[in-house]
């Protein structure tokens, strides 16, 4: 099913037992799982009935227990899963999630979110959803996009004016964090109960489609460090926040290790070929140096230290791509 079919089957009431969210867009999956949570929680107190499991750090027993703990002061209890591993330990904890699936029931004390940027449709584990996946591909550029951009104006509460909703998705391209944003930014120049126009969009969104955010992780994950730097001032100067250029590093370098440590990713093959030449250039312990500076400037943005955000992200290049 779609994000919005889930969200329809929510709104009627409708919430079934266990759900895999699946798919590479990391936005379309947490908003998945906050509408997930609301449903399932419905105000009960959260320290005692949501549960986040990391699969890196959790075992096959505890994921069964604590789809079998019951909730406390409340109908129902959530637990979540996030990235079930590949190789020996993955194919343990599938197992775990399938015998957890076949523990549950419709109305039951439990709901199982498990959360997979990529899910391979053969395995065991996925097939046991049935019907409760949810694909969270980010939108194909064109009507896909636009259509995004429509929805969450309507869900914002923004009325876009005609072919407001195309520039927008030209000029932002695929990162729909940044869409998000935008959109709410070209509302605050409508002004209230303002129709967005075109002008609003063409005055305050720079062109950051897709390809020039490619242009840096490209150049990041090559090595480039002096042409790596002069496309991060560019993508700043043309209004790309901060966040949406750090997710697009930390989903680089999260391929990246995948690759190294022998697994799959998905992708058309020129992709592909251009990560696994990335991937050489690195050892396995080299690109979890990566994911964890990649994590301190993540903290580093949100103000853990006093750094702007445009020199953490300098820094940051600079660590990567050296």
């Amino acid at each position: 099913m779609s994000p919005e079919e889930l969200a329809a089957e929510l709104a009627r009431g409708q919430l079934r037992p266990a759900y895999l969210l699946a798919g590479e867009e990391a936005l379309l999956r947490d908003d998945a799982v906050a509408a997930i949570r609301a449903a399932a929680l419905a105000g009960a107190p959260v320290d005692f009935n949501l549960d986040r499991l990391d699969a890196e750090a959790i075992g096959p027993g505890q994921l069964i227990e604590a789809v079998r703990t019951l909730p406390v002061m409340a109908p129902r209890r959530l637990v979540e899963l996030r990235d079930p591993s590949a190789g020996r330990a993955g194919q343990l904890l599938g197992d775990a999630i399938v015998e957890s699936l076949t523990g549950l029931a419709p109305d039951g004390p439990t709901v199982l979110v498990v959360v997979a940027a990529r899910a391979d449709a053969r395995a065991r584990w996925v097939k046991a959803f049935g019907t409760a996946v949810v694909r969270c591909d980010p939108p194909r550029r064109g009507r896909e996009l636009v259509a995004f951009v429509e929805r969450e104006a309507r869900r914002q509460q923004v009325e876009l004016e005609r072919g407001a909703a195309e520039l927008l998705a030209e000029r932002v391209g695929a990162q729909l964090l940044m869409l998000r944003q935008e959109i709410a930014k070209a509302a605050l120049m409508a002004g209230p109960g303002g129709r967005v126009k075109r002008a609003h969009v063409a005055a305050g969104t720079g062109d950051v489609a897709e390809e020039p955010i490619w242009d840096l992780t490209d150049a990041v994950g090559g090595g480039r460090t002096p042409e790596a730097l002069v496309v991060l001032a560019r993508l700043l100067r043309a209004g790309a926040p901060p966040p949406v250029l750090l997710g697009a590093l930390a989903s680089q370098f999260r391929r990246l290790l995948r690759i190294a440590s022998g697994e799959r990713v998905g992708g058309p093959p020129f992709v592909l070929r251009k990560l696994e030449s990335q991937a050489r250039r690195f050892s396995r312990a080299r690109l979890l140096a990566c994911m964890r500076a990649i994590h301190e400037t993540d903290a580093a943005l949100k103000g853990a230290t006093a750094l702007a955000p445009e020199q953490a992200l300098e820094r940051l290049v600079i660590a990567l791509a050296s």
